[in-house]
C-alpha cells in the first residue's frame, strides 16, 4: 500500500470512527439538569422527610398486604439503584410504601420516604406506567425540590415545615388541624411544584426509567391516563404536578435519545398485583380515610376555643399598612392592625378579637381570608360558582345581593360577587365579598372579605385596597 493510500484508508477510518462516536453519543444523549440551589443540607431533607412521614402514617392509612408492598418497593429500589453517582445522597432514607386510598395520587417527602396511592396502580396498564410516576416523584426527592423551594423564602423550624406539608397531603379541615399556626403555603413548596421544577423531574425521571430498563414512554402514558380517568376526586397527581407546557413534546424527544438499558417490567408480577386489588374491597377516599383522625383543638395542642367574645370589640381598620408575602403564591398588603392566622392550606387577616375556633373550626367575624382550592373544571366561572356553592353548603344564611361581576386580582381576569349572611359566631347579619381568579395551574385563588353589615362601610374601603394589593407569584 502507498503512502497516499494508506493516508487515504486512515483517513476514511478516522471518518467513520467519528461518524460511529456520534451516533452513539447522539443514541445516549441525554438533557443535563442544572441542580437548583439549596440552603438546606441533605441531613436536613431526611429529618424532615422522617417527621413528615411519622404524621402521614398516623393519619393515612396503609395497605398491608407483602405482595403489593414488595412490587413497589422493588420498583423503587431498581430506580434508586440507577442514580446518576453526581446526585446520589448516601444519606437519603428511601422508603415505598402503598397507602389504601382510592386517588390517583402519588408523593415523596424530603430524604427518600414515597406513597404510592392504591387507586395509582389500579389505574395504570403496565408496570412501566407505575415506575414512571415513581421515578417523577424520586426526581423531586434527588434534586432536593422541596428544600430548594423552601430555600427561596425566610427560614422556617423543621418541625413547622413537617407540619404544613402533612396538612397539604391530607387536606381539608384535617390538614388545617394538622397543620395550624404554621405558614401558607409551606407545603406548596413540597407537594405543588413550579413548572420548572416539574420539567426537571420529567427529564430526568424518563432518564432513570431508561437506566432501570423500562420504556420511558411510559411517564407520558401515565400521565395520559390520568387526564383520562380523573380517579375517585378528579386528577388530583395533575393538580399538584402542573404540565409545564408541551410535556408530552418533550418527554417523547428525551425518550428518543435515550438507550434502555435491559428490560424490566415483564415479569407477570403486575398482573398478580393488580389481580390482588381488584379481589379486595374498594378503597375509600383520603377524605373519608382521614375522617376518623380528625384531631380537636385539645389534641392538636391547641388552647379550647372560647366564642363568648369573638366579634365584640374590633377595631376599625387602621390607615397604615403592612405587606407579607405568602409562600412561593402571592404578596398582600393590609391593615397594619390585623394580623396574620395562616394554615398550610389559606391564610387570614384579622383584627385582634375578630378570630376564634368554633367546634374545632376556625371562624373570623372581621377581615380577609385567601386561598386555592382545586379546580378540575378549567373555566373561572364554573369554577367560582362551585366554590360558592360550597361556602353555601357550610353557610346556610349565605344569600347573594347579585350576580358574578369582572374584575381585576393581580392583573389577571377576576369575579367578585357579594353575600348576606348571618354570622355563626354572633348571630347578627354580615356583608360578604369574594373574589376569584385562576392561577396558572388553573386551580382558584380566592379571596373572602367579611365585615358585620352594620360596620361594612367602613371596611369595604380597605377591602378593596388589600384585594388591588395582590400580587400572585404562582
Amino acid at each position: 500500500m502507498t503512502m497516499s493510500n494508506r493516508r487515504f484508508f486512515n483517513g476514511r477510518l478516522l471518518k467513520a470512527a467519528v461518524f460511529l462516536t456520534t451516533i452513539a453519543s447522539f443514541a445516549v444523549a441525554q438533557t443535563r439538569i442544572e441542580v437548583p440551589k439549596n440552603k438546606y443540607t441533605p441531613a436536613q431533607d431526611v429529618e424532615l422527610g422522617q417527621q413528615a412521614a411519622k404524621e402521614v402514617e398516623q393519619q393515612l392509612p396503609l395497605l398491608r398486604d407483602d405482595g403489593i408492598e414488595s412490587f413497589v418497593d422493588r420498583i423503587g429500589r431498581r430506580l434508586v439503584q440507577v442514580t446518576p453517582p453526581e446526585l446520589q445522597h448516601r444519606e437519603f432514607q428511601y422508603s415505598f410504601k402503598v397507602v389504601n386510598v382510592r386517588e390517583i395520587n402519588a408523593f415523596a417527602l424530603p430524604g427518600g420516604p414515597m406513597y404510592v396511592n392504591r387507586g395509582m396502580i389500579q389505574a395504570a396498564a403496565v408496570e412501566g406506567e407505575v415506575a414512571g410516576v415513581m421515578a417523577h416523584e424520586l426526581s423531586h426527592v434527588i434534586l432536593r425540590h422541596g428544600t430548594a423551594g423552601a430555600t427561596k423564602q425566610q427560614p422556617f423550624a423543621i418541625g413547622a415545615i413537617a407540619g404544613a406539608i402533612v396538612g397539604a397531603i391530607i387536606g381539608g379541615n384535617v390538614g388545617q388541624v394538622v397543620a395550624q399556626g404554621t405558614q401558607f403555603g409551606l407545603g406548596t413548596y413540597f407537594l405543588r411544584y413550579s413548572r420548572e421544577y416539574e420539567k426537571q423531574a420529567d427529564l430526568l425521571g424518563v432518564q432513570l426509567m431508561a437506566r432501570a430498563g423500562y420504556n420511558p414512554l411510559d411517564l407520558m402514558h401515565m400521565f395520559q391516563t390520568i387526564e383520562k380517568q380523573g380517579g375517585g376526586g378528579g386528577p388530583q397527581f395533575l393538580s399538584d404536578h402542573p404540565n409545564p407546557g408541551n410535556r408530552e413534546a418533550y418527554i417523547t424527544q428525551e425518550a428518543s435519545q435515550l438507550r434502555i438499558e435491559g428490560k424490566a417490567g415483564d415479569s407477570g408480577e403486575f398482573a398478580r398485583v393488580q389481580d390482588r386489588l381488584r379481589s379486595m374491597s374498594p378503597a375509600p377516599t383520603t377524605e373519608q380515610a382521614t375522617r376518623q383522625s380528625k384531631k380537636t383543638p385539645a389534641q392538636s395542642g391547641q388552647p379550647a376555643p372560647d366564642a363568648r367574645n369573638i366579634g365584640t370589640r374590633v377595631a376599625p381598620p387602621s390607615s397604615r399598612y403592612k405587606s407579607y408575602t405568602e409562600g412561593n403564591l402571592f404578596q398582600i398588603t393590609v391593615p397594619d392592625n390585623w394580623k396574620e392566622v395562616a394554615t398550610s392550606s389559606s391564610v387570614k387577616f384579622v383584627p385582634d378579637g375578630a378570630y376564634g375556633q368554633v367546634q374545632g373550626h376556625a371562624v373570623f367575624t372581621h377581615g380577609v381570608e385567601l386561598g386555592f382550592t382545586r379546580n378540575e373544571i378549567h373555566s373561572l366561572q364554573e369554577a367560582t360558582q362551585e366554590f360558592i356553592d360550597g361556602l353555601s353548603q357550610s353557610n346556610p344564611s349565605l344569600r347573594a345581593t347579585g350576580g358574578l361581576q369582572g374584575t381585576k386580582l393581580s392583573g389577571r381576569n377576576g369575579l367578585t360577587a357579594t353575600f348576606t349572611n348571618v354570622s355563626e359566631v354572633t348571630r347578627r347579619g354580615e356583608t360578604v365579598t369574594v373574589f376569584t381568579t385562576l392561577l396558572r395551574d388553573n386551580n382558584l385563588f380566592y379571596c373572602i372579605a367579611v365585615a358585620p353589615q352594620s360596620e361594612y362601610q367602613a371596611y369595604q374601603r380597605s377591602f378593596q385596597r388589600v384585594a388591588q394589593s395582590i400580587r400572585l407569584t404562582d
